[in-house]
């Protein structure tokens, strides 16, 4: 098969498309023939030499991927050879096939096309883990995204609003946060030009937001305190403002607030599955019934992976950049 290779750490240019062995499924894990796999920032920083995939992961990059099952491994029950999924890996989405755990699997939903089902698996299970299971946002409950044009954004916007909370975002253009507003997001913040701790003391009375889901790190983790309610939580998953900051336990703790800090890709499988498995219960009705959608910025060949890169790392997109198996 081919696949993307990293043969040395490097800018976009360091991808390659290039002919390597078959993955084979093991026990438990099914093989499936990639349809499209999606952009992810830890794709960038792997390609960067940066961030390694965990023990006995596929080394190629790519967090998701959408296709058919081309093969069962031993001891796989509920699928078959010919059904079409989606799935969230450890590695080896770019590539024309890659072998799953058979817990890491959901099939497509209803209206979502092949292709665009890629889009999928990372940001849901992401989100419903971070700021569902996590975090437990209710009804009525102020949610807000950093970034909220992504990927992670737009689907934390729609997941937030189809429970029946107000969600707030930022986003670094006019643009983007019409497109934020378009998915239902009732509070906009241009992190260019506005003080999100105050628009969102300005827009929820002085009471803050009850989750935070930030993808920034120790940039935004003063003011993020700042900006939570009493009994608010922060869910951080990502450190694209820096990863050592300074933290104010006495404000924290006057707000009786709480701090969670997760990653997906290096849990144990069966933390995965169990993620998996209530994202296909909780979210994949919504998606059956049209009240949450991919939201997908364009499709590249996944030959051509370094465009894709240099789109995600210019931030210029609105939601997925696919990478569409050629």
């Amino acid at each position: 098969m081919y696949a993307i290779t990293i043969p040395e750490p490097g800018g976009p240019e360091a991808l390659v498309w290039d002919e390597v062995p078959d993955p084979v499924a093991g026990e438990g894990e099914v093989l499936v023939e990639v349809v499209a796999g999606a952009v992810n920032r830890a794709d960038i920083l792997q390609r960067q030499g940066f961030y390694n995939p965990p023990p006995g992961a596929s080394p190629y990059p790519g967090l998701e991927c959408s296709g058919r099952i081309a093969e069962i491994g031993p001891g796989v029950s509920g699928w078959a050879v010919g059904d079409e999924v989606c799935a969230l890996l450890s590695g080896g989405g770019y590539a024309e096939k890659v072998a799953v755990p058979a817990g890491q699997l959901l099939p497509l939903p209803k209206g979502v096309s092949p292709t665009q089902a890629a889009a999928l698996p990372e940001v849901v299970c992401t989100v419903w883990s971070n700021v569902f299971m996590i975090a437990h946002l209710r009804p009525g409950e102020t949610l807000l995204v950093h970034g909220g044009s992504s990927g992670i954004g737009t689907m934390a916007i729609q997941l937030a609003k189809a429970v029946g909370a107000k969600v707030a975002v930022t986003a670094g253009s006019k643009e983007k946060l019409d497109r934020c507003a378009e998915l239902g997001a009732d509070i906009l913040v241009n992190y260019r030009e506005q003080d999100f701790v105050a628009e969102i003391a300005k827009a929820t009375d002085g009471n803050g937001a009850d989750v935070i889901l930030d993808n920034m790190g120790a940039k935004y983790l003063d003011r993020n305190i700042q900006a939570l309610a009493v009994n608010g939580r922060l869910a951080i998953i990502g450190m694209q403002g820096g990863i050592k900051g300074e933290l104010n336990i006495g404000a924290l703790l006057g707000k009786r607030a709480a701090i969670s800090a997760t990653s997906l890709r290096a849990r144990p499988l069966t933390e995965k599955a169990a993620i998996v498995a209530a994202v296909r219960e909780h979210v994949w009705p919504l998606l059956d019934a049209g009240q949450v959608r991919p939201v997908v910025d364009r499709e590249i060949p996944m030959n051509d992976a370094a465009e894709a890169h240099r789109v995600v790392e210019e931030s210029g997109h609105v939601g997925k950049v696919l990478l569409v198996v050629p």
